[in-house]
């Protein structure tokens, strides 16, 4: 069932994602009377899934859901349509249309793109609001789990104060994203602020090491469960706090990890909050300063009660909405774009991160939440946007770079440079592919 969510997820953004691209590029078509012969949904390669031709245009659904199209006539595009190009140009044809026209079409589908994005952030702020918890409220600091982040000097209890010069007001999930990106992190530690310069290949390492958490918040060491050959199911029961282990306070996992490590195949006497009454145990560490027990977790409400952390619901008005979406879209906008640019850096060891639709479908949950739906969308509608935009030939941005060429210099290049650049961007976006396919391959063979 976990695998049907989740794959249906995938299926609805996507789908969603490609119709209204495609539907940028088909409006504008129409507009300019310009012929659409075809638009799809994934590719119908050989054959399709479904089709109906109504008017002029052949509307259906492949099934190589590698994408989708709209066939435009007079347009040298991926259908290589050589015989109609050999033609004479007609009035309701692409190559016909003022390149003023032409390029409005062109750009149709990534401005779709970031439009939608926008709009799905304007309305998670109206629906969700925002949930946080203010950055001065945690006296106690971050904790950090990557050794690949303490050795680039970040350390747990430290006080995040900045990052590239940004001052953190808020501590949500995307501020571990914003360091992982950064160059430069100030953080104060027992009660001194200090600059941490990352690595040009902090990304490489946090990839390699192969860890999810870069930086989260400190947790109470909470009884999850307890193994089969756990030596401790006298003593502890789920749903257990720790507060204290051989004599010493305890109040979150680090604390008490830190503890048992130093007491490996000892009997230690501890103090445990059950029904939030404090209760007296003794438990045994095995030799790798282990309880045999799993991690649990207690929700924010529980947390807020027990006095680690004040949480914040701040909700907007339909108007006041509108500003923080634009915000939080723009804010993704330029942090994909930073992404993009230390992928294309080889130093950065970025690039062992791409990945293609295996890694867009781990993204989606198993659990259905419309709230993480959408902020995965509005997400990936940036990314098609940006990458659409990129100068290579059969992707919309080398369409518009040929297009600005010609407007400017009053020269359209001829068809046959067309139709050898389509190639060549053909080839490089298959390589591309390949290369982010194989590497989804390549980390579920390793286990990465």
């Amino acid at each position: 069932m976990e695998i049907v969510i989740k794959l249906s997820q995938f299926l609805l953004s996507l789908s969603l994602l490609i119709i209204l691209h495609e539907l940028g590029h088909f409006i504008p078509a129409k507009i300019f009377k310009t012929r659409v012969e075809k638009f799809y949904l994934f590719f119908d390669v050989k054959f399709s899934l479904l089709k109906k031709k109504i008017g002029e245009t052949e509307y259906g659904i492949g099934w190589l859901p590698l994408g989708g199209y709209v066939k435009i006539s007079g347009m040298i595009d991926e259908s290589m349509d050589k015989e109609q190009m050999a033609l004479p140009p007609q009035p309701w044809e692409f190559r016909s249309k003022p390149a003023w026209q032409r390029l409005i079409i062109m750009l149709g589908g990534v401005t779709v793109n970031f439009i939608l994005a926008f709009i799905i952030y304007i309305g998670m702020a109206y629906a969700y609001g925002d949930y946080y918890i203010k950055n001065e409220s945690l006296k106690d600091g971050i904790w950090v789990t990557n050794p690949v982040v303490e050795k680039a000097g970040i350390k747990t209890g430290d006080k995040i104060v900045s990052i590239d010069g940004k001052k953190i007001d808020r501590f949500v999930p995307s501020v571990s994203s914003s360091i992982l990106m950064s160059k430069k992190v100030v953080i104060n530690r027992n009660g001194e602020e200090k600059e941490i310069d990352l690595p040009v290949n902090f990304i490489g390492q946090f990839i390699d090491e192969n860890k999810k958490n870069i930086i989260t918040l400190r947790m109470p060491f909470v009884v999850g469960g307890l193994a089969d050959n756990s030596k401790n199911k006298e003593q502890l029961k789920e749903k257990d706090i720790f507060v204290s282990l051989n004599g010493i306070s305890v109040k979150y996992f680090d604390q008490a990890a830190a503890i048992l490590e130093a007491n490996k195949g000892k009997k230690i006497n501890g103090i445990v909050l059950r029904k939030l009454k404090e209760t007296p145990i003794t438990v045994e560490v095995n030799a790798q300063g282990k309880l045999g027990v799993s991690l649990g977790s207690l929700k924010e409400d529980n947390l807020e009660k027990l006095g680690y952390y004040k949480f914040t619901q701040e909700n907007y008005s339909f108007f006041e909405s509108i500003p923080v979406g634009i915000e939080k879209g723009k804010n993704q906008l330029i942090e994909y774009g930073g992404q993009l640019q230390k992928i294309f850096n080889p130093s950065t060891g970025a690039y062992k991160g791409v990945g293609g639709f295996a890694a867009i479908y781990n993204v989606f949950p198993n659990s259905w939440s419309w709230e993480v739906f959408w902020s995965i969308t509005a997400l990936l509608s940036i990314m098609l946007g940006v990458m659409n935009l990129l100068p290579i030939p059969a992707l919309d941005g080398g369409h518009v770079i040929f297009l600005l060429y010609e407007m400017i210099s009053g020269k359209k290049p001829s068809d046959k440079f067309l139709e050898n650049a389509q190639m060549v961007g053909f080839f490089l976006l298959i390589t591309l592919l390949l290369f982010a396919n194989g590497n989804d391959i390549y980390k579920a063979i390793v286990g990465k």
